[in-house]
This record gives structure tokens, C-alpha cells and sequence, in this order.
């Protein structure tokens, strides 16, 4: 989505207030006009408005075929989000359904004051809006260096009095793709009351966001999504904070906000309180229906400081753990994970869903995504391709599952468990089928259990802690500096990373034209033939 002016309108515009093609002080319009268009966006909130319109665009794509799903990687810094970027754009040419994914559990994991803490808000909520900021940044230097590149080559072709070199150059401006792509950012529970959910949702449009995603966990219980202990608000709650997040796009401006509505009750057996229940079947009475109760009778009578309500025609006690919290009945967090998606939708007014589960299983979530589509029949959502599953052993086990139903192999045949993960299973039948699956999945999610957007949360995190272990298990041990060369270098400049000439990633030329704009030929810059960057052109 390109909404830059062409070249050759921004350079009418600075003709007609300067026809000499001077401005004062001495300044050349052809500079001014580079810088302009190097600019991609003035500020984030134009940002958020731009990247909020795409999404709906794509949205739009998906419900006409589901092979348009999008897909992100979470990033906790904008480096990595722009090397992300600039990696798709490379292998495909355009970075159309990429998107970035800024995860809470990174942000208290690794962008936290307080230390490395574990996904339960426990981080300062301006962080959150801080990475956002940081993030687009990084995106926009890289629009500003690519930039920087094409209009060096516009100037030698200038030079070189070419014309149809120049259009060449001008064309690839006009039609360069930005690196700016949407942000799916995660707000949590909201970080307290509905009014501090939509103040902080403000920080976080203002810095770019166009698609908030939130939670109904309590706010100061909150639990990483894959761990236990998780206590869900009653579904008025969640709609209130819906509603704050909704009117904080809207306040701003950004008319096509997206709003992600995630529900944990599938791993969720508690609640903090019980709602008010005005009449049967409302929001109220379809929560506490799923109570876990005991009926008062003689045997089972009130005692001091118990709490009785009328459920089902019957006066019964709720069971209250000692912290307060209340419990679920077992085994129907399938059936609250449907009505919850149903009124975040109809009534809380989310644009997506996000169910989070205990294992990746594509039917699992397409029967559940074929009930909430009788009430709303074109219901998307996010899913989370999470690191916390162990994704060999689990589809190993579903294809076990699979293969004993259907005959194909005798249960003895391959072993039950964690006996499963081990390695002299990766040449197998079971192993092969195992990573068609893998390879298939986001593709069978998006066509099977209606998955738009499907992202991983934490791979750069396991990314990092990875290859540093790689890299310094080499460099402390034998290899030494080959190490660094073979497990690192030669990769980059083989497979034309740009990062290898780290000092033109980071703007070095964008600082020399720059210095030669303001100074011309006293320019003191940095490209000279001493730079050493010239040493990394891909010649494989």
C-alpha cells in the first residue's frame, strides 16, 4: 500500500514555491525532495490509520479465499522487526499479508525495568506503547536507507544524463513498497480498571498500533496463557474493556481499528467474582451457569460467611476456594470458550477472536469455530502458533491417534509419550508425515477453524537464546573464529542479508548525503574507499 505522493508532484509542489529550484540558505529543491519522500510517514498515529485500513483490506481478501491468511513473528525490539521485514520483502518481493506481532510475555520477559519477569503484567504498561514506538521507528530507517540507495542511483543516472535511466530511477521510487507493516500488540487484561485500558490503548494507537489484542483474564491475576492458575472476568467486564478500546480508535481517528478479543476459558477454571443476573439468559446467568456448585439441603446447610445463589430453580453455594476465587464446573471451558467468542463479537463489538489452547489441533479449533459461526458466520481469528507446544511431539501423537483409528498401524508400533520426540523417529513414516503437517498447518488452520492472521509469539526469543548458544559454543571452544565466520558471516553475505554491511544498516550513507546536502564538498562522510564495507557483495 503505497499513499506517497509521485516524484514528480512533490517535485511540482517544491518548484511552485521555489522556481529557481533553490530554497533559502541555498538549499536544492532535489534535496528537499529526497528527504520528503525518504519520510514515509510524518507521525505513527498516520501510521496506525494507514496500516488499520490495510488490515481490514485484508481481512476482506481472506473471507473471498482462506489461502490469504497473514502471518507475523513476535519481535521485542525493532531490530528484529526490521530484519523480519526486510527478509520477506527480499524472498518475496513484497511484503503483502506480513505483519509484526509484539508480544506481552517478551516485554516482561525482556524489556523490563524490573528484570526478567514471567507474563503476568508485572511490566511497566508504558513499555508496551515504548516498543511500539521503537518498532516503527526501525521500520521507517529502513524505508529511509532503501530510499537513500535509489535516489544515489537517480543521482548518478542524473549524472550521466541518461533519460531513460533517470525514469528507471524515478519509477522505482514512486513505486517502492514501504517497510512500515501493521502491528498486532498485546495489551494484555488491560492493565486495570475499563479507564486505564483506554488511556493506555491511546498510548499505544498514538505509537502506531492499528490492532490492539486483549485478554479476559483479571488484570491483577493474569497468567501466561500456557500456564496455570488462570482467573476469567465475568463477560460484562470483558465487554466494558472492549468498548474502552474501541473508543480510544475511535477518539483518535482511526475509524478501522481492529480489536482482538482472546479468551482463555478453555484453560481457565476459576473466576474472581459472580455477576448480577437481572432475568434468565443474560450475559450474567450464562456465566455462573458453568459454576461448580453444591445444592443446600440438610446435610449441605448454609454456614457462617457462605454464599448461596439461585441457579437452575435450586438454592446452591458456589465453591469458593480460600483466596475467594470461584471454580468451574470440569470439562466446559470448550463450551464458555464459544460463548465467550459469541458476545465479545455481538455484543463487545471485537473484530477477531483469539482462542488459546493447550495443544495445536486443527480440528479442535475448527469445531469450536463451526459453532461460533452459526451465531456469526464470518468469524475470524488470530491463532497462536505458540513455542510453549512442543510441536514434534504433539503432531507425532495426533498422527499416531490418527493412523491407529484408521487401521493403518497396530498401537504397538510406534511408542506412546514423550519416547516419541526422539530422533530415530525423523526418517520415519511418522516422521515425515509429522513435518508435511508441520509444513501444512498455518495453510489447514486458516482453510479448516477460519485463522486470518496466524503468528508464532516468542520466536525471536528462542531465536536468540539459539544461535548465541551456537555462536558461543564455537567461539569459547575450538573453532574460534570460525565460528563466527562459518555459523554467521558467510551465511549473511550468501544469502545477501544487508545487515553484513552493518554500518550502511544502520545509516551511514543516509548520514553522507545528508552532510552533502548542508555542506556539498566539505562534506566530511563516511563512504570513502577506506570503508570496508565494500568487502561484502554477494558473489556466490
Amino acid at each position: 500500500m503505497n499513499i506517497r505522493q509521485s516524484y514528480k508532484s512533490i517535485e511540482q509542489q517544491l518548484l511552485n514555491r521555489y522556481p529557481q529550484g533553490v530554497a533559502p540558505g541555498g538549499i536544492s529543491v532535489d534535496d528537499l525532495l529526497q528527504l520528503r519522500i525518504q519520510n514515509t510517514y510524518n507521525t505513527h498515529l498516520d501510521i496506525a490509520k494507514t496500516m488499520a485500513t490495510r488490515m481490514r483490506r485484508d481481512m476482506a481478501i481472506y473471507d473471498q479465499d482462506a489461502s490469504k491468511f497473514t502471518q507475523s513473528l513476535g519481535c521485542w525490539s525493532g531490530f528484529h522487526a526490521q530484519q523480519m521485514v526486510k527478509s520477506v520483502k527480499r524472498m518475496k518481493g513484497t511484503l503483502q499479508g506480513c505483519y509484526v506481532y509484539l508480544s506481552g510475555w517478551m516485554v516482561a520477559g525482556l524489556r523490563n525495568k524490573f528484570g526478567h519477569l514471567p507474563d503476568q503484567s508485572m511490566h511497566e504498561k508504558t513499555s508496551v506503547p515504548e516498543l511500539v514506538q521503537e518498532i516503527y521507528m526501525s521500520l521507517r530507517q529502513a524505508d529511509e536507507v532503501a530510499l537513500c540507495d535509489l535516489f544515489t542511483e537517480l543521482k548518478s543516472a542524473k549524472e550521466s544524463g541518461d533519460d531513460r535511466q533517470i525514469e528507471q530511477a524515478i519509477t522505482a521510487i514512486d513505486t517502492f513498497e514501504s517497510h512500515v507493516v501493521p502491528i498486532i500488540a498485546d495489551i494484555d487484561a488491560g492493565f486495570g480498571n475499563v479507564h486505564a485500558t483506554y488511556l493506555l490503548s491511546k498510548k499505544l494507537i498514538e505509537a502506531g498500533a492499528c490492532c490492539i489484542q486483549i485478554e479476559n483474564q483479571v488484570s491483577d491475576a493474569k497468567q501466561c496463557g500456557h500456564q496455570d492458575g488462570k482467573v476469567t472476568v465475568p463477560r460484562e467486564d470483558f465487554i466494558e474493556k472492549l468498548r474502552a478500546v474501541r473508543m480510544a480508535f475511535e477518539e483518535l481517528g482511526v475509524d478501522d481499528g481492529v480489536i482482538v478479543a482472546r479468551t482463555d476459558s478453555l484453560g481457565a477454571g476459576l473466576t474472581q467474582k459472580i455477576p448480577v443476573s437481572t432475568e434468565a439468559g443474560d450475559l450474567a446467568s450464562e456465566y455462573t451457569k458453568w459454576l461448580e456448585t453444591t445444592e443446600i439441603n440438610d446435610i449441605n446447610p448454609l454456614k457462617e460467611g457462605d454464599i448461596a445463589i439461585q441457579l437452575g430453580g435450586k438454592l446452591v453455594k458456589p465453591v469458593r476456594l480460600p483466596n475467594g476465587l470461584y471454580k468451574f464446573k470440569a470439562n466446559t471451558g470448550r463450551q464458555r470458550v464459544i460463548e465467550d467468542c459469541i458476545s465479545s463479537l455481538t455484543e463487545g463489538g471485537a473484530d477477531m477472536l483469539w482462542i488459546e489452547t493447550a495443544t495445536p489441533d486443527v480440528k479442535v479449533i475448527g469445531d469450536m469455530v463451526d459453532e461460533i459461526r452459526t451465531v456469526v458466520p464470518d468469524a475470524k481469528l488470530t491463532y497462536n502458533n505458540s513455542p510453549s507446544f512442543n510441536w514434534t511431539l504433539n503432531l507425532r501423537g495426533q498422527v499416531r491417534d490418527d493412523w491407529i483409528a484408521s487401521g493403518k498401524i497396530d498401537a504397538d508400533e510406534y511408542p506412546e509419550g514423550l519416547e516419541l520426540m526422539s530422533a530415530r523417529f525423523d526418517d520415519t513414516e511418522l516422521g515425515i508425515e509429522t513435518d508435511t503437517r508441520l509444513r501444512n498447518f498455518q495453510t489447514d488452520i486458516a482453510a479448516k477453524a477460519g485463522v486470518f492472521h496466524n503468528l508464532i509469539t516468542l520466536p525471536t526469543f528462542h531465536m536468540t537464546a539459539k544461535f548465541t548458544d551456537d555462536l558461543s559454543r564455537g567461539y569459547f571452544g575450538d573453532d574460534k573464529m570460525m565460528a563466527y565466520v562459518n555459523t554467521i558471516q558467510r551465511e549473511e553475505i550468501r544469502n545477501s542479508v544487508s545487515a553484513v554491511k552493518h554500518q550502511h544498516e544502520v545509516g551511514s550513507d543516509i548520514g553522507d548525503s545528508f552532510k552533502e546536502m548542508v555542506g556539498g564538498e566539505r562534506a566530511l562522510k563516511a563512504g570513502g574507499h577506506k570503508n570496508t564495507m565494500s568487502q561484502f557483495s554477494n558473489v556466490a
